[in-house]
Order: C-alpha cells, then structure tokens, then sequence
C-alpha cells in the first residue's frame, strides 16, 4: 500500500512555478485540510489571511469568508467586483494510497506542464479561484476595481455557503466565479441539482450451508465530474457491479453479504466491492462466468475506461450473515432500473446534457442500506420528475426515501454587459473566439443569483482535468493564461 504522510512544505517545484504569486498561495492552501462541511480550518486560515493585510475581513453566520479590498488608485469609478470561489474540495483517493484528508495536507507534483497529486485529488478545483483571488488581493501592482473577495464553504456537498449568503451583504455589481475547467469557456449558465437517498434497515439472515465465500471487485475506472464528465459515457461501478450481482444471483442463487461502491455524490464511482456466498458445488462455474462476464464488460468499456478491472477471489471463510433473499431479489432489481449518465439532452443547446443522474453511493452492509444519488438538470421540472422517478422505484425496497439539497440551475444571459466585454476581450488576447456555454456542472452562481438579481455573472477559469478523482490535474501554462486574461479583465471593467 502506498502511504502518504504530511509534510510542512510543498513540493518546491510548485513554488517556484509561475506566476509565482498564485501558485504560492495555492501551495499555501493545499497544506490546510479542507473536505467539504469541514471547512473550520480554511476558513480560519483565510481570516488569518485577510486580516493579515489589513483588508476589513468577514466571516458570515454560515462560514463564508468576504474580504474588501478598495480601488486601486484610478480606478474608483469603475464598477465594484466580486471574485468568488470555494474554499472546499473533494475528497478522494486511490484505494492503495493511503492518505487521511482530514488531518494531511495534500502532497503535490510536477509533471511536464501539469501539476498533480500522488494518488489523491489535487484541490485544484477550486483551490487555483482561491489562490487567484488571494494573489490579486496581496498584490500592490495590480489595476482593479474595488473587490469583493468571497470564499463560500461547502460547494462540493450542498452548496449551503452560497445558499447561506445573504442579500445586502455585497456591494459588487458583477460577480467573476473562477471555478469553470477549460479554459477557452465563458460559462454563462449551469444546471440544478437534488439529492435522492434511501435508507432502510433490515435483519440479516445466516449464510446458506454448503457455500463458499467470495469477494468480487470492481476498479480501475476512470470516474471523474458527474456533471462536467458524465457525457463522456465512462463506468459507474455501481452499475457494473449490480450488473453482476443481479446476473449472479439469476444464474447461481449467489447470497450477497455485503456491498459498498462509490462516495460522494459529484464523483462518479471508480471502485465497488461485494463479499457474498455461493453454492459450493457451482464455485468453478461461478468464478468462470465472472471472468467471461469481465471480458465482456471491459470490451465495453475498453476506450472510455482501458484500466477497468473485474476481480473475483475465493474467502477463507464464508460470510456469517447475508441480505435476505426476497429482499436481495428487489433490491438489485431496482438498483439495476436506477437511471444512471445521461436522461436527456438539451433540445435548444447542441452538445449539452439537460438532465442525467449520477448513482453515487451503495452501501449494504451489517443490516443497513444506504443509496445516494445526484440528479441534475438544467430545467427544474425535469429534475425534480427525474427524482421522483427514482424515489418511485427505490420506494420499492421499502426505504424511506429523502429528497433533499435542491439548488437552481443558472439562466444564460449571453447579452449582458459582462459577457459581452470578456468575449471581446478574449478575442483580442489570443487570437479566436471564446466558447460561451452552458454546462451541466453546478455553479454556484444560481444560488447567488436569487439573492442578488441584479448583478452581472460569469464564470472562467484554466483547464483542469479529471476533478473529483485522483487523476485530477491542472495545467500550468493554462493557469499563466487564465491570470493574464483575468487581469486584463479586472483593468477593463467599466465605469459606474
């Protein structure tokens, strides 16, 4: 097992990357622990940060950070700003990596012209807004308006920073979210989300007689971003697992003991594992027919996902306890009807996902069952029919179902005067056409929005890849041009 531990300095490569400001701020940050509605650390940390330059600094009722920091000298008629990102991140890991995000700061490297992390998520969503915003705010160098930098908390599990804030807290009349992966993009709208969850109990039964144990995993998939990656068609383990559980168990009675895939609700599920207990005299042909059934699957799955890996390997013993049967029978059926990827596209907008379904978590364990969902869609009646939907047929194990953490999706205003300025802009700076779009991710800027209706919003930032998975990266001359292009945005916006 690869194991990580702390350190009290960063990689110094990254340090020494540029601009150097900003990559020494995200270093800065990526030593404090920061997992979603964990947030006490950070935001300390940026209190300490604000106050530090003498900048009037604000924690709000629910954490969210707000720094000022006026005009600089020229500039005090332009209109007031606010830069905005989130103080959390996801939380994920390889399974031989050996990592505790609660207490360890994440260890980062170079490569080439990407930084990453060893075998963890790297915190760059949106950990390289928030180094943005304090470069910006430490500088004395740089032209802008009077800024308003706010840091929400808890954007990765429930968006409750932005649904928190406040209406009259802010003074700015355009809001730059820096929390957009590609940098090419002017985003200008994004979609919903609710939560669906079941939950239920139930008394396990003995083990069959006669049975032998077996584990079978699932891993090696790619996962990534429910919104930002689900149309990209990669494995859910969730799915590939109850894929062969349900046929186990309809060509071999298999007894299933326990079953625990995926995490949190934004990430696809990258790994799944079961233990379960199988007729003794049909153990060879069971383990032949997971095998042929991994060949299939892994032919399937072999452009989108080439490292996914179907295992099954005999127990020393046979679990103790195992699902009863009747209800092992509805449940894999109803969790092999849940809708997972894409629902439906959007018939206004080419290429963009309106409405899909991420099967984030299943867990069966010790007489207890949990299934967690992310829905999305960009047109809320069609989210909340799509969760319905999914409560309908969960409802069919008997679970008590939760629908919960609904947030709006974020209208595209592609005339408004901000859009207009940074399209021009981008054009002028490098060459071509910036792709102003609508994304299926969730921005905070819906939720902000319906407090301040009158402000002007837009979301940028530079590429990252593979977000909310340990393959997540950021690119280092994309990071030199997002801070260039957000300069230059910061010295061009208008007059009162």
């Amino acid at each position: 097992m690869t194991t990580q531990t702390s350190s009290p300095t960063t990689n110094p490569a990254v340090r020494k990357l540029e601009p150097a400001t900003l990559w020494n701020h995200f270093a800065d940050l990526n030593k404090i622990p920061r997992p979603s509605k964990k947030e006490e650390r950070v935001i300390a940390f940026m209190r300490s940060f604000g106050e530090s330059l003498g900048l009037e600094t604000v924690v709000d009722d629910v954490g969210n950070v707000i720094i000022r920091k006026p005009a600089s000298p020229g500039m005090e008629n332009r209109v007031p700003i606010v830069m905005q990102s989130h103080l959390d991140m996801v939380c994920q890991k390889n399974a031989d990596t050996e990592f505790d995000f609660d207490n360890q700061g994440i260890e980062m490297q170079v490569d080439g012209d990407w930084v990453a992390a060893a075998g963890t998520t790297l915190g760059a969503d949106n950990g390289i807004g928030v180094a943005a915003i304090m470069a910006v705010l430490s500088a004395s160098d740089i032209e802008h308006p009077a800024i308003e930098g706010l840091f929400t908390i808890d954007e990765e599990t429930g968006m409750t920073g932005a649904q928190g804030l406040q209406g009259g807290v802010l003074n700015g009349q355009i809001l730059l979210n820096l929390d957009t992966e590609d940098d090419d993009e002017l985003t200008i709208g994004c979609a919903g989300g609710v939560n669906v969850t079941a939950v239920r109990s139930y008394i396990p039964v003995d083990a069959p007689a006669g049975t032998n144990g077996y584990k079978l995993a699932v891993r090696g998939l790619r996962g990534g971003h429910s919104g930002m990656d689900i149309a990209l068609g990669r494995g859910n383990a969730n799915k590939i697992m109850n894929r062969l559980l349900w046929g186990a168990a309809s060509e071999f009675g298999i007894s299933v003991a326990e079953v625990d895939g995926g995490g949190l609700r934004n990430a696809i599920p990258r790994e799944s594992f079961a233990l379960m207990a199988v007729d003794s005299d049909r153990a060879d042909d069971f383990k032949a027919w997971v095998d042929s059934q991994a060949n299939v699957i892994q032919s399937e799955y072999c452009q989108t996902d080439p490292d996914l890996q179907i295992s099954v390997e005999s127990l020393n013993q046979v679990p103790d306890q195992v699902v009863p049967k009747e209800l092992q029978k509805s449940l894999l059926g109803c969790l092999y009807c849940v809708p997972n990827g894409i629902y439906r596209m959007s018939p206004s907008i080419p290429g963009l996902v309106q409405t899909s379904n991420n099967l984030a978590r299943v867990l069966i364990k010790e007489g207890e069952i949990q299934i967690k969902n992310l829905t999305r869609s960009s047109v809320g009646s069609e989210r909340a029919d799509l969760a319905n939907a999914i409560r309908a047929l969960l409802e069919l194990t008997q679970a008590e179902i939760e629908i919960s953490g609904d947030y709006p999706g974020w209208q595209p205003e592609p005339g408004s005067a901000i859009v207009q300025l940074m399209s021009s802009l981008y054009q002028e700076l490098f060459g071509e056409a910036a792709h102003v779009a609508a994304c299926h991710a969730g921005l905070e800027c819906g939720l902000l929005g319906k407090n301040y209706p009158e402000m002007q919003l837009i979301s940028f930032g530079p590429n990252i890849r593979g977000a909310h998975s340990p393959d997540e990266k950021v690119q280092i001359s994309s990071v030199q041009k997002f801070w260039s292009f957000l300069l230059a945005t910061l010295k061009r916006i208008p007059t009162n």
